[in-house]
């Protein structure tokens, strides 16, 4: 019997500007795409907590490092809300990465 994998999908929206809400949406996405039965990655949420995002040698690093993940994801949600929408109401442009 064929064991199934949920797709894996990269979860792409902003860090920088209110960075605090950007979080709170981010972490939601991560949630929405769980929810969906999916198993999501969103780099800027883990590579933040150990590189600085306005240092651009560490920053570049961890883009490169989210994009190295994404090669083998199924899917891209990337951030498509307008930018007086709520945290916590996901809205998402899902493309197949493969």
């Amino acid at each position: 019997m064929p064991i199934h994998t949920p797709p894996l999908v990269i979860i792409e929206s902003p860090y920088a500007g209110d960075v605090e809400a950007n979080l709170a949406y981010a972490r939601a996405a991560l949630l929405d795409s769980l929810n969906r039965g999916e198993y999501p990655f969103a780099s800027h949420l883990l590579y933040t907590q150990v590189l600085t995002d306005a240092d651009a040698d560490q920053r570049s690093h961890g883009i490169a490092a989210g994009l190295a993940w994404g090669a083998h994801a199924c899917l891209t949600a990337a951030e498509s809300r307008p930018s007086s929408a709520v945290a916590g109401s996901p809205r998402w442009r899902r493309t197949s990465t493969s």
